[in-house]
């Protein structure tokens, strides 16, 4: 019995001891492979999804996402300026500036005797003012002639004002022919040298039209300077009007075209155009003007020429004034630069010279100042108020 028992321990000991053997070569079997290293195995894409694209990340995962760009903001339109104020502002900006000749006129008119020397200083004055000769030599003989007849006035002032208004000529029609006919729009075209204030003006005169409800559409036919072009464009999106331009230095006369066009098939009321300005030979000028116009008239007939005028150039703006009054049948004139200049008669001289109209004064840097012509505000200005 104690042999057998001896031997049922020993199996049995050589059995744990396999079994224990055999549960350590298996637990080293696995360690063998590293979890996570043991495996070049990539798992396939979703349905339908491209094998070489990653998924996403999810949110937060580690990985910044792009931000959606947010879309423009539209540009905020200006509101212009209306009528009526521009007229106030007018009769201020006028009076501040032109009332030099007015008070210089008043005091000599009112001395106790006229004579000679005081009729030469009035003629003196006005010619200073670029009121011209031969306006100045009408003026001071009606002049001489109603204090003949009627004596020394209580009041000189009134007398003046009268014969100043006669001079600028209320009765002028100054309405601009800024609409067409037979449901085709009115089209201005705005002629000048560079450096006037011509692309300025086109921009002001948008904002008066946009002003009394109009739609507008500009063309920038001065395409030998960029930033005409430029500014232009400028002044359209202040206001949400459209222009149409052309590649530097292309033909005039086709952006000019193409302008009236587009501003026929809109059905627009009114379309603006802005010329080059260069005075390098006049037959050059000539022909690029004149071509501008034939083509422009191809789609519809142009209502309005309006000649940009810089008031403080004097006589130089009279010369300016003849040659292109030989070119083009000027119907309007804008001078720019008035409240900076005591040389207002200018107005009277350059409407004599052309036998148009002054239409538009420019009145300072700001957008809305540029204001329909009043004769009486003007002469009041001269006055001094």
């Amino acid at each position: 019995m104690d042999f057998l028992g001896d031997w049922l321990y020993l199996i049995i000991g050589i059995a744990v001891v396999g079994v224990l053997v055999l549960v350590g070569l298996l637990t080293g079997s696995r360690r063998k492979v590293p979890p996570g290293r043991g495996t070049d195995v990539i798992a396939p894409p979703e349905p339908g999804a491209p094998a070489d694209v990653e998924a996403p990340a999810e949110p937060g995962a580690g990985t910044v996402e792009e931000a959606e760009a947010p879309a423009p903001a539209a540009p905020t339109l200006e509101k212009p300026e209306g009528t009526a104020s521009r007229l106030v502002r007018l009769r201020q900006r006028l009076a501040g500036s032109q009332g030099t000749l007015g008070r210089g006129l008043l005091a000599l008119l009112s001395r106790d005797r006229l004579d000679e020397d005081t009729w030469e200083s009035i003629e003196d004055t006005l010619l200073t003012a670029d009121i011209g000769v031969a306006p100045t030599t009408q003026l001071v003989e009606r002049l001489r002639s109603r204090l003949r007849v009627e004596g020394q006035p209580a009041d000189a002032r009134a007398v003046l004002r009268e014969e100043l208004l006669e001079l600028v000529d209320p009765t002028m029609d100054r309405r601009l022919q800024v609409s067409g006919a037979d449901g085709k729009p009115g089209v201005v075209l705005v002629v000048g040298v560079n450096g006037a204030g011509k692309t300025t003006t086109v921009g002001k005169l948008a904002r008066i039209l946009v002003a009394e409800d109009r739609t507008v559409k500009l063309g920038a036919a001065d395409t030998f300077r960029a930033a005409a072009v430029e500014q232009l464009a400028t002044w359209g999106e202040r206001v949400g009007v459209d222009v149409v331009r052309g590649p530097e230095g292309s033909d005039p006369a086709s952006v000019a075209f193409e302008a009236v066009k587009q501003g026929v098939e809109e059905g627009v009321d009114t379309v603006l155009v802005d010329t080059a300005g260069r005075l390098q030979n006049k037959a050059g000028l000539m022909d690029e003007l004149g071509k501008v116009k034939r083509v422009i008239e191809k789609q519809a007939p142009v209502t309005e020429v309006l000649l940009v005028l810089d008031a403080t150039t004097g006589q130089n703006g009279m010369i300016q004034a003849r040659v292109f009054s030989e070119i083009v049948d000027v119907t309007g004139i804008v001078l720019t630069k008035l409240d900076g200049s005591a040389k207002g008669g200018i107005v009277v001289a350059v409407q004599r010279e052309l036998g148009v109209p002054v239409k538009l004064v420019g009145l300072g840097e700001g957008a809305d100042d540029l204001a329909p012509f009043d004769a009486g505000a003007f002469v009041d200005a001269l006055l001094g108020g």
